[in-house]
């Protein structure tokens, strides 16, 4: 099968040397300095992305199939819901029409109870049904707020055994149950309605007022009375939802008095109420993934992938030693690597996008890069955004990234009194950085400077192959000075 490359290696254009990375630059030759550039071969595998941390605001549901490689992605979820700090009902009388009257010990019940699930865009196919089971999570394994939860926990470990779904729905993307006109109103957002027993709603308004510490915080509302829920897909292939909201919202009906109000009700008016409890910061929200046929896509030699959610990323061995072989006196004045995105070679309405932004980071801090929340320091860490232009990912200013794997290198054999060898043994990945698909957050000054604020692995259903491999080596490009 015949691949296009919409661009092969960028031309090294040498202008001056400035912190400046928009191109590569030499510096003029001066009395005193001379100038050189060279390629080196950099080669590059497919590695799979472990200890991926879950730390987005929404969650993903559904199941598809990525029409170019082939590969199965499964995502659902777990929820916890938050409540007000001391949230209150109205008084327990004021639920009768008689509310005059002491109930105290009349049985409650309210009106109805449901889950909803709002979303802000799909993948798939919009006509596609899906079935989904939601299960209550368990008292007896709550999901904690200072654990770290990763996109590979299994979610099903927080569902008592045993346990059967409170409730179950079968949904397509777009709710036909509503007119077009309805879909298009600009109030309306795109949800999914799970209807849950209404005994479940009158267990949670009966025990405010029996224990209403229950409601004085998220901590005791989870723990002593909705752990939360999980939401998993049972059947169905072909679509993904982004659920950015999720709320538990309890109906009931109280009675007050009001001047307004019919004569031939008493001057007592009926009002509809809603308890709302959303999923939110506050609390914890978690996406499983699932992906099928990844290993494939990894031994593929012929390329590297990126890959997201919970996917590949690809692996870049730097040729440290060979770089600093006949420039041991030379300093690096700049140094730029790109990577160049193969076609999708297939043509399909719902092929996955390219991911738009990656990260370079070494890899042994591919892991603690994310859990600590870190930003890119450009010596050790890089961002850069995919370029529609020449369909390529380009790392410039790396100088600093080698001269520090160099150092790390001698000076570790100084202090270990190891041979080459052996320090390189007992450190493998020292000249080893990996790229993976990342979300960011960017801030802008008052002076048109922009810098990261935030980066996080990238969740949404991106994938991409790049020239590169084992056996198929991509050009570094080294700017060297030194002073004649």
């Amino acid at each position: 099968m015949k691949h296009f490359l919409a661009f092969l290696l960028l031309p090294i254009i040498f202008i001056s040397c400035t912190e400046d990375t928009s191109t590569i630059g030499v510096f003029p030759e001066s009395d005193d300095i001379a100038n050189s550039y060279a390629y080196f071969n950099v080669y590059s595998k497919s590695v799979l992305l472990d200890s991926i941390v879950y730390k987005n605001t929404y969650n993903y549901l559904g199941n598809i199939k990525d029409p170019e490689t082939k590969t199965d992605i499964k995502a659902n979820f777990a929820a916890q819901f938050h409540t007000f700090e001391n949230y209150s009902f109205p008084n327990r009388n004021s639920l009768f029409p008689d509310f005059m009257n002491n109930h105290s010990q009349d049985p409650i019940e309210c009106d109805s109870i449901d889950l909803q699930l709002y979303y802000n865009g799909y993948y798939g196919d919009p006509n596609n049904p899906m079935k989904l089971e939601v299960y209550p999570l368990s008292f007896d394994n709550i999901i904690e707020e200072d654990s770290t939860y990763y996109v590979d926990t299994d979610l099903e470990q927080f569902v008592d055994d045993g346990t059967k779904p409170i409730a179950t729905k079968v949904f397509t993307a777009v709710d036909y149950s509503l007119t077009e006109d309805a879909r298009d109103e600009s109030k309306y957002v795109s949800h999914i309605r799970i209807v849950l027993p209404k005994e479940y709603g009158t267990h949670l308004l009966n025990s405010y007022y029996e224990h209403p510490e229950y409601y004085k915080n998220s901590y005791n509302f989870i723990r002593k009375l909705c752990p939360g829920f999980y939401f998993k897909i049972k059947s169905g292939n072909g679509t993904m939802i982004n659920v950015s909201v999720s709320t538990l919202n309890l109906y009931f009906t109280y009675y007050e008095e009001d001047e307004e109000a019919d004569e031939e009700e008493g001057g007592i008016a009926m009002r509809g109420a809603i308890c709302r409890f959303a999923a939110t910061p506050e609390v914890i929200q978690s996406t499983q993934f699932t992906n099928g046929n990844l290993q494939e896509l990894v031994d593929d030699n012929s390329c590297t992938y990126l890959k997201s959610p919970a996917g590949i990323g690809t692996e870049i061995t730097l040729p440290i030693d060979e770089i600093y072989a006949n420039h041991q006196n030379d300093s690096i004045s700049k140094a730029q690597f790109t990577l160049t995105r193969y076609n999708n070679y297939i043509n399909n309405d719902y092929a996955l996008d390219m991911p738009q932004s990656v990260l370079m980071v070494r890899k042994d801090e591919v892991v603690s890069f994310f859990k600590k929340n870190k930003i890119p320091n450009n010596i050790t860490s890089f961002c850069t955004d995919f370029d529609e232009t020449y369909n390529t990912y380009t790392f410039q200013n790396l100088g600093r990234l080698i001269t520090y794997c160099r150092y790390e290198k001698e000076n570790g054999m100084k202090k270990s009194n190891l041979s080459e060898a052996q320090w390189e043994a007992a450190n493998p990945n020292w000249n080893k950085v990996v790229i993976v698909p990342v979300s960011t957050k960017k801030t802008t000054d008052s002076y048109g400077n922009t810098t990261y604020a935030g980066v996080a692995h990238e969740m949404s259903m991106s994938s991409a192959r790049l020239v590169g491999g084992p056996n198929n080596p991509v050009k570094l490009q080294i700017l060297f000075s030194r002073f004649k």
